[in-house]
């Protein structure tokens, strides 16, 4: 599952106009890109409002975000089949409907899958400060030898999949300890961080934007977190900033990523998530519009201005056009469908 990450990719069989020019009179002048979140302060706001940003000044339009969530984000889309509208989300749209969650269909069949554009490589697992658990390992080891492990989750979609990666490690250690990883369903971050403060549960999923000031605090404060796990790849996390985030380096922040934070996959390979951000589109939407926003983007990305921007933030760049975005998405999908089914067998 790990793999390297490719800044710019080709497409084949596109003809691609060069001219920054030519390729806007293929697309709206006003273009509105609806986003699967309702937070304007999330990490999904962020990483459109970059490329948003990016293409209104590439293009000379006017491309603004709108923050509407899945489930209007994805009628929006099914809507337009002029490209005035354009939706950006991230894993969750194939994860949501691998889980089973209600209004997420098969992305790959129901809409167009357009280009990737950036990774969060802040998806984590944090504990208090004051918890037995010192690793990630710990944590299957205590499932293991019976102990009841509380995991705060928001279910169907990117915090679930660790947590299923979590419950399969223990199923592979010892069969049947999977069932001592135990989910509590919530919703936004800041239920999740509750109900660590609150001692409600054991570990959360969280993020490293989200979650490292806390580990900063005193360990004598009830707010005080530390992390145990960040899911993304070793190579995704090697692209970060030196300094990190916040006042944690990248280099603190790898000793909780794989290799030495290991939660395995399948016996001989670690478990790895990156939260890979990317366009959709209506399934019938004009080709030159989507030739025109890889063109563009590809240019864009070639720049490298839009590179600095994403990694002051705590992003990696991951630019690949359509077809092969589709290719390499329909990839995580089947790769991480294994893990879920392992789980419910």
């Amino acid at each position: 599952m790990t793999r390297l990450i490719t800044k710019l990719g080709f497409a084949t069989g596109l003809a691609f106009v060069t001219a920054a020019s030519s390729l806007a009179q293929e697309l709206p002048k006003n273009l509105r890109v609806v986003i699967g979140s309702t937070s304007t302060g999330g990490d999904t706001y962020q990483a459109a409002s970059f490329v948003a940003d990016a293409m209104s000044k590439h293009f000379n339009i006017n491309a603004k975000v709108d923050a509407v969530g899945p489930t209007e984000a994805f009628k929006a889309i099914a809507r337009d089949r002029r490209g005035t509208t354009i939706m950006i989300h991230h894993d969750q749209s194939y994860l949501g409907h691998l889980y089973g969650v209600k209004g997420y269909e098969d992305i790959f069949a129901t809409y167009k899958i357009g280009p990737t554009l950036t990774i969060n490589p802040g998806n984590a697992y944090l504990v208090p400060k004051k918890s037995p658990y010192k690793s990630v390992v710990e944590v299957i080891d205590a499932a293991a030898n019976g102990t009841r492990v509380r995991v705060a989750i928001q279910p169907g979609g990117v915090s679930e999949i660790g947590f299923s990666a979590l419950k399969n490690a223990a199923k592979i250690k010892k069969p049947g300890s999977e069932e001592n990883i135990v989910p509590v369903n919530t919703g936004s971050q800041s239920d999740k961080d509750q109900l660590l403060f609150d001692g409600q549960v054991d570990v959360i999923n969280g993020s490293v934007q989200s979650n490292e000031q806390y580990t900063r605090l005193p360990e004598n404060d009830q707010k005080a977190m530390r992390f145990i796990w960040l899911t993304a790849a070793q190579e995704t996390l090697e692209q970060v900033n030196e300094k990190g985030l916040g006042e944690t380096s990248r280099e603190s922040l790898m000793q909780y990523a794989t290799p030495k934070a290991s939660v395995t996959l399948d016996g001989e390979k670690d478990f790895t998530f990156d939260k890979d951000f990317f366009i959709l589109y209506n399934k019938d939407i004009d080709p030159a519009i989507v030739a025109a926003i890889d063109a563009g983007l590809k240019e864009i990305y070639a720049k490298g201005a839009i590179d600095k921007t994403m990694k002051d933030a705590f992003f990696v760049p991951h630019f690949l056009p359509s077809m092969e975005a589709t290719a390499y998405l329909e990839k995580k999908r089947g790769d991480y469908n294994k893990v879920i089914e392992a789980i419910r067998q």
